[in-house]
């Protein structure tokens, strides 16, 4: 079965239907193909529940994934039978992967600043955002101009992992550059705009406004250096930035800061956390910056702290 069958061409377009991020839709489909070719290719219309609970229980048991890589794996299945197929899985009642979320790389603030020294322009100013925001590289990359409120020193994260939207902090030291790089963005749009195209747009958007590429509030602050066509609509437009140039020119200045860590962009998000945590910021606002459904995920930082242990001593110190 290719990705491209009608069957899966059929559950793309219902995914998209539905307004489904396009990230969504690329999960679900590799998903969904994944339990495909793992029960040999047969329809899903002739699979039932126990083989849904067969390939999550394969997937945690055999290929030893994370609890939430199975999750994305059963939302993806859930979709596929309850949405598009309309029948009922029922309770599944399937084994919970084991392999548990490792403990995140923190920097201290030192490091960041070392490695900070070590960066220049755009790449600079994006990883200065995640750590100041606790943002995801792409929900940085994703920002558009009217996700920017400067007066309230505020973020709009928009369709974020889950499809949810959250406020943020803007930090005050970013504010100091964010009006050249508006500018930028804007004088980028103007031109586009003479040649009739501009920032690329959510396909219902568009649809809708066909006028919403020529207004300033949905170009992207970090605009791509070249047109691109459109993933649905094929015409040309303008994407924002790839977080692959922002990776790299990290990992250059990891390594000439001599970081011995395993550093990333989302180790920023992680320092995010941990700094307000450290500094004495309530743990459930730290959830909400973050966009964390489930408080235990905004715990794990606590265990960076140590806090979990708050005045225990060593038995070793007692020597």
């Amino acid at each position: 079965m290719t990705h491209s069958s009608p069957f899966l061409e059929s559950i793309r377009q219902e995914i998209r239907l539905r307004g489904y991020s396009l990230r969504t839709e690329k999960a679900y489909l590799y998903w969904i193909k994944r339990y495909i070719l793992f029960h040999h290719k047969a329809h899903p219309m002739t699979l039932s529940s126990v083989d849904v609970k067969t390939f999550l229980s394969w997937l945690a048991n055999k290929q030893n994934v994370a609890v939430n890589t199975q999750k994305v794996a059963l939302n993806a299945l859930a979709f596929l039978y309850q949405q598009h197929l309309k029948i009922e899985l029922g309770d599944l009642g399937f084994t919970l992967a084991t392999k548990q979320r490792t403990l995140p790389t923190v920097l201290s603030y030192k490091e960041i600043a070392l490695i900070l020294s070590h960066m220049s322009g755009l790449a600079k100013f994006v990883i200065e955002m995640l750590y100041g925001s606790g943002l995801r590289v792409n929900e940085c990359l994703q920002l558009r101009l009217q996700d920017i409120n400067v007066e309230n020193l505020s973020l709009t994260i928009r369709n974020a992992k889950g499809n949810k939207d959250r406020q943020t902090l803007l930090s005050q030291s970013c504010t100091n550059q964010l009006d050249g790089y508006i500018q930028r963005a804007i004088k980028i749009q103007q031109q586009d705009n003479q040649h009739g195209v501009g920032p690329s747009l959510p396909h219902s958007l568009a649809k809708k406004y066909p006028n919403a590429y020529r207004q300033a509030t949905w170009m992207f602050l970090f605009p791509s250096l070249n047109m691109c066509q459109h993933p649905i609509t094929n015409l040309p437009c303008r994407h924002h930035r790839h977080a692959s140039s922002i990776r790299k020119a990290l990992q250059q200045a990891v390594r000439k800061a001599q970081i011995i860590k395993k550093v990333n962009c989302h180790t920023f998000r992680h320092s995010f956390a941990t700094h307000l945590l450290q500094a004495g910021t309530d743990i459930r606002t730290v959830q909400q910056l973050l966009g964390h459904n489930d408080l235990n995920t905004t715990q794990i930082y606590t265990h960076v702290l140590g806090q979990h242990y708050a005045g225990t001593i060593s038995p070793m110190d007692r020597l």
